[in-house]
């Protein structure tokens, strides 16, 4: 495809989309804009962008698509820049937040002046963020939703996808009620307890000096996404309050049942419920993208001697397996001396599970 693409926010998101339109579409021209000049100057630096635009107006003006790759806080404020801004009547303008309903109300005033707009979320992220963890790959298998409401805008909607072609996600369709109310189930509201988890165990710490540094691998594992940024987390709440307060309501439920439970001393409630939990989540797929992003560990068994992590990072580096974290988990039950390490892919880990076996013969495994 020909034809200009604005891409408004050039981090983790819009970087890889800008790598995605390149590769797929190399007759087209990729401008750029971000709020953090140092961003953008990287993203043409890296080929991300074939020009930088001083403003979202210079950039938007001749644009046949415009993507939108901001926190919805500043996507509120680009779509109202946007309807003053002199646009080609065939442009399509679309988002990549984490909430539809809210957005997609705030765009109505584009639609009322003919301009398609079609709200998107891909489904994807990763440890890092800015335009240099950008990469062609991090929307392949990942669920991209689109949430086109009319017969036009599903239009729109298929050039959309033909422009994203590159990322090698899998379209979905939705309502922007329908998909705020699955992310809230399944990615605001798991961050709500993750944090209130988190809460909870620094409200007690002064009881309990040790709680620290118990709190060290498992809990540090399950409130891992509490770690996310708060001023992003509270715009998406905001946004999606009505349905996360209908999901703290059953929380609350689930939570008295559980009490319930414990006062009755009902074992085999209990058994049952622990039972049904773990059925659920072993049957979920284990390959697929969903809307947290997935961390790729992989625990290392390691003896304790002088040099050994050097040891391994360096079959590693052998091999140009990169690796986003690493770390030594100090308090685990009966296990010593385990080292996490955490990659891109679940390929990178394939391979770095192989190198290591190969190299070193230490036991590894993907959970504890």
């Amino acid at each position: 495809m020909k034809g200009n693409v604005f891409i408004i926010g050039l981090g983790l998101i819009g970087g890889s989309l800008a790598l995605c339109i390149k590769k797929a579409h190399p007759n087209a021209k990729v401008f750029g804009f971000d709020v953090r000049k140092r961003q953008a100057e990287l993203a043409k630096m890296l080929g991300a962008i074939d020009v930088i635009s001083g403003t979202i107006s210079e950039g938007a003006e001749d644009a046949d698509l415009i993507i939108i790759s901001a926190p919805v806080r500043e996507t509120a404020k680009i779509i109202k820049e946007l309807e003053s801004c002199p646009l080609k009547e065939s442009v399509i303008i679309s988002d990549t937040g984490s909430t539809k309903k809210e957005i997609t109300r705030l765009a109505s005033s584009l639609k009322q002046k003919g301009i398609s707009f079609v709200g998107g979320h891909p489904m994807a992220g990763s440890h890092k963020s800015g335009i240099t963890a950008a990469k062609e790959i991090l929307f392949e298998n990942a669920f991209y939703i689109l949430t086109p409401e009319d017969s036009h805008e599903r239009e729109s909607a298929a050039m959309l996808m033909e422009w994203l072609k590159g990322t090698k996600a899998r379209f979905l369709e939705l309502s922007p009620e329908d998909h705020d109310y699955m992310a809230g189930v399944i990615s605001h509201f798991p961050h709500i307890i993750a944090a209130s988890i988190v809460h909870q165990t620094k409200s007690l710490t002064g009881k309990n000096e040790l709680l620290p540094r118990l709190a060290a691998g498992g809990f540090r594992d399950i409130t891992r996404i509490a770690s996310s940024s708060p001023e992003m987390w509270r715009d998406i709440l905001l946004h999606n309050k009505e349905v996360l307060i209908e999901l703290l309501d059953l929380w609350r439920k689930e939570m008295d049942r559980i009490s319930g439970l414990l006062l009755e001393s009902n074992e085999e409630a209990l058994a049952a419920y622990f039972s049904e939990a773990k059925k659920f989540r072993d049957g979920l797929p284990v390959k697929e993208k969903g809307a947290i992003p997935a961390f790729y560990d992989l625990y290392v068994d390691i003896p304790d001697y002088p040099g050994v992590i050097s040891e391994i990072t360096g079959y590693l580096a052998e091999e140009k397996i990169s690796i986003t974290n690493i770390r030594i988990i100090e308090t685990r039950e009966d296990i010593n001396g385990v080292l996490v390490i955490s990659f891109q892919t679940e390929k990178d880990r394939e391979r770095a599970e192989k190198c290591i076996k190969a190299c070193a013969s230490f036991p590894t495994s993907y959970e504890l």
